[in-house]
């Protein structure tokens, strides 16, 4: 037979007990007649307590009362026929009558002792019990109500009784024998002393009992009835991409469930662990869902961990002091003394040298952990032998949890890499020798995105989540949103990347989604958005979300976020950037950033600073990685003029050329932005310090290509004015090329530590020769590459080619 344990959720509503009522119609058609243990309607143990301390503190309490009676009247009445109402009312009025008296005495005492504590409690299965009992008698022939105070015995530990084991055995074996032919319907949670008096099992109590009745009676399987899918690989609350898990052993479940996983708690376990009965958790709401088995001949499975858990609340004490040396006793004087005190240790871990001693409490139980301590150690404090103690609250515990951590390798190192990595400082650290558990203590602050992280880390067969806020939303900025919507499920099947927009802001406005903003709806969601632009507030509300694997994409020319750059980097948030400023500014904030982002384990990616789309960062990066020397590089970088010159020929005039590369929307509105070469020097000085080379602005020498007339035009009109005046010039320049088989090419070289960028005219033996359009070319002569230099040669402007190097950084990124 089978042991069939539903939650209060699952007997909270008329439907949900509709539903378990068809879960044991099926269970009674293909098995023998199953035991059913059942907790309180959801929510009520909890309203049972905060009655019993309102009348301890002499507060009314009835109107609760009522509403608990109204509860559970309702039930009856949607659930029963008329004629069998009035005997369930009539057990349930008993029930609550004998509530209120204990509640009134409570208030006349104005005390609230453990024991009038459980016998309070105890009415919320008491009640939920009979009236479903009375309602699967419309449904079932012989249905029983056990009250499980009379079968299963404790001591007298009211809060948290002991089970008398092989008492209670023989009495649920004996009520089963003299009842085989009926469906025993039992109170989850509760138990009895030997006096007879209340007693209550704990957190977790029915679970508890489902467990205790599985053991007597050598269950199948014990079915844990609940509100979600099984055991899940982490909190869904929190990790939205946790599933769950087909199978664990008894060993993996209680670790889990010790370190914070609500679906079942440890004691449950022992019972089944002793008899190798499996437990199964289902879900009531989706009963065809296999739900999760806790077995001890579990499959051999391929992952490293079955699930990460946490206690999202902890407080820790550090005692440290040269009297903890070589002392023997000293840690069991100390733990004895917080078992004395029934102070429970969460976890505890201790320095090598025996120096210190970290240990993790409730929050609740820390003052009085201080005050037993000090006052155990009082001569030792006095003596400076000990260090006063050290308390940290708002502290959490995220463990990693699976049998296979102790064969395979990396483990650890994977989860402190994805914790350090999103800036996740890691206060203290226990693992057990037997490997099945990693546990560290974490800032409260940080639980979600620690989850988050090291969950996308372990279970590869997941997408990873990129978190992206972006900053611009030009023609580049629209260009990437369409670029990431359109390839949004090719990201997901080949590079098992998912991007989420979670900020936006442009001058105007800003507007945030943890979730993810919608690229179909994105312009409309920030125009509606009530959030003006203000770029410090976006960056700090970045940091306030807190979010895993978060990256700050700049897709604007604008100086003012690079100041921001730092403490971006700082915030363990990588950086991806369009915007040239900021690598080539002074040589010293370009080291910073560099250093800043490899000191917190973050990166830096800024290909589309010097040739858009074209992968010339990347492959400079990947010669010097490979310890490849760079000797020359020479580089047509600036789009516009690469038109221009490519243009200017024949009966064309240098004037009619500039006028249509302005008009094509080649060239900055003023088109000298770009023929002064400013622009094509901030490319060369990157590259310049990328290839290892300590250089600032003034050391790049620039051959303007315009007469000094034409730069100090006062304004866009005039420049063109005086371009016509120097068409002699520019034709001079021209036909001399032409006459010596050769074309005019503005270059840029890096050589011997020296950066020039010159009018040069080349022939057609030199890569640069055969140019077209608004290209881009670079070429690398390395100790590899002497004789044919490396040449990378593409569109170097435009909106879809800079949007799809951000796009690739982007990739990188997740790989990392």
């Amino acid at each position: 037979m089978k042991v069939l344990k539903f939650g209060g959720t699952s007997v909270g509503s008329v439907a949900s007990i509709q539903t378990l009522l068809n879960i044991l119609s099926d269970e009674v058609k293909n098995e023998e007649k199953p035991v059913v243990v059942l907790s309180a309607m959801s929510g009520v143990t909890n309203l049972l307590a905060s009655m019993a301390n309102d009348a301890a503190n002499g507060k009314d309490f009835t109107a609760d009362l009522a509403e608990l009676e109204k509860r559970h009247f309702d039930v009856v009445k949607s659930l029963l026929d008329v004629q069998n109402q009035n005997p369930a009312f009539t057990r349930l009025k008993i029930h609550f009558n004998q509530l209120e008296e204990l509640l009134q005495g409570i208030l006349t005492l104005r005390e609230l002792t453990p024991k009038t504590r459980d016998h309070v409690l105890s009415f919320g299965e008491r009640c939920s019990t009979i009236m479903i009992s009375r309602i699967a008698a419309q449904h079932f022939t012989d249905v029983l109500f056990v009250d499980a105070a009379e079968v299963v015995k404790t001591d007298s530990a009211f809060g948290n009784a002991r089970v008398n084991t092989e008492l209670s055995e023989l009495l649920i074996r004996n009520l089963y024998e003299a009842n085989r032919d009926k469906m025993l319907i039992v109170t989850g949670f509760i138990a009895g002393n030997e006096a007879g008096q209340t007693t209550t099992l704990g957190r977790g109590g029915s679970d508890y009992t489902a467990a205790i009745f599985g053991a007597a009676l050598n269950a199948r399987e014990i079915q844990i009835w609940t509100d979600v899918n099984g055991m899940m690989t982490a909190d869904p609350r929190m990790v939205k991409k946790a599933f769950s898990l087909t199978e664990l052993t008894y060993t993996e479940a209680m670790e889990l469930s010790y370190f914070g996983a609500k679906v079942i708690y440890p004691p449950t376990m022992i019972p089944a662990f002793l008899k190798k009965i499996p437990i199964v958790i289902k879900n009531t709401f989706e009963p065809g869902f296999e739900g999760t088995v806790i077995r001890h001949d579990c499959k051999a499975s391929n992952l490293p961990i079955k699930g990460i858990s946490s206690i999202n609340n902890i407080s820790i004490l550090n005692l440290e002091g040269s009297g903890m040396v070589g002392k023997s006793g000293f840690s069991g004087r100390l733990f004895s003394l917080l078992a004395r005190e029934q102070i429970n240790i969460i976890l505890i871990t201790q320095s090598s040298s025996e120096h210190s001693i970290t240990f993790a409490v409730q929050p609740q139980d820390t003052e009085r952990a201080k005050l037993v301590i000090e006052q155990e150690f009082e001569l030792e404090l006095l003596a400076k032998k000990l260090e006063h103690l050290v308390i940290e609250k708002n502290l959490a515990i995220l463990a990693v949890v699976g049998e296979n951590m102790k064969q395979t390798p990396g483990v650890s190192g994977k989860l402190f890499h994805a914790l350090g990595r999103n800036g996740v400082n890691v206060r203290a650290i226990a693992q057990g020798s037997s490997e099945y558990n990693i546990s560290v203590i974490i800032s409260s602050n940080d639980l979600s995105k620690a989850l988050n992280a090291v969950h996308d880390a372990f279970f590869v067969q997941l997408t990873k989540t990129l978190h992206a806020f972006c900053l611009g939303t030009g023609n580049i900025g629209k260009t990437l949103f369409n670029q990431l919507n359109a390839h949004r499920e090719y990201l997901k099947e080949n590079n098992g990347i998912q991007v989420k927009i979670a900020g936006i802001s442009n001058t105007r406005k800003m507007t945030f989604n943890s979730d993810g903003i919608s690229l179909d709806t994105w312009q409309g969601d920030l125009q509606a958005s009530p959030h003006e632009a203000d770029l410090q507030t976006f960056i700090d509300k970045m940091k306030e979300m807190n979010l895993p694997n978060c990256v700050f994409i700049d897709n604007t020319a604008s100086p003012v976020p690079v100041g921001f750059y730092e403490s971006i980097f700082q915030a363990n948030i990588s950086v991806i950037t369009c915007n040239k400023i900021g690598n080539s500014g002074s040589y010293k904030q370009y080291k910073t950033f560099r250093d800043t982002a490899r000191s917190h384990g973050v990166d830096f990616f800024y290909e589309t600073n010097v040739g858009a789309g074209l992968p010339i960062i990347n492959t400079l990066k990947n010669l010097m990685n490979s310890g490849d020397r760079v000797q020359r590089i020479e580089a047509i970088l600036s789009g516009t003029i690469s038109f221009i010159f490519n243009n200017f020929k024949g009966d064309a005039n240098f004037h009619d050329v500039v006028k249509e590369a302005q008009e094509k929307g080649y060239t900055e509105p003023d088109p000298r932005d770009d023929l002064s070469g400013k622009d094509f020097m901030r490319k060369m000085l990157i590259l310049a310090r990328d290839a290892g080379y300590q250089m600032e602005e003034a050391d790049v020498e620039i051959e303007s290509v315009l007469p000094k007339a034409s730069l100090e035009a006062k304004s866009v009109e005039d420049f063109y004015t005086t371009l016509k005046t120097e068409d002699a010039h520019f034709a001079k320049l021209k036909e001399q090329a032409e006459k010596d088989g050769k074309v005019l090419r503005y270059i840029g070289k890096l050589e011997n530590g020296k950066v020039t960028i010159t009018l040069q005219m080349v022939d057609e033996n030199h890569p640069f020769y055969m140019l077209s359009g608004s290209d881009n070319i670079i070429s690398f002569t390395t100790d590899r590459y002497r004789e044919r230099p490396l040449v990378v040669k593409g569109p170097g402007a435009g909106a879809e080619v800079t949007a799809a190097g951000v796009f690739a950084d982007l990739i990188n990124l997740g790989a990392n």
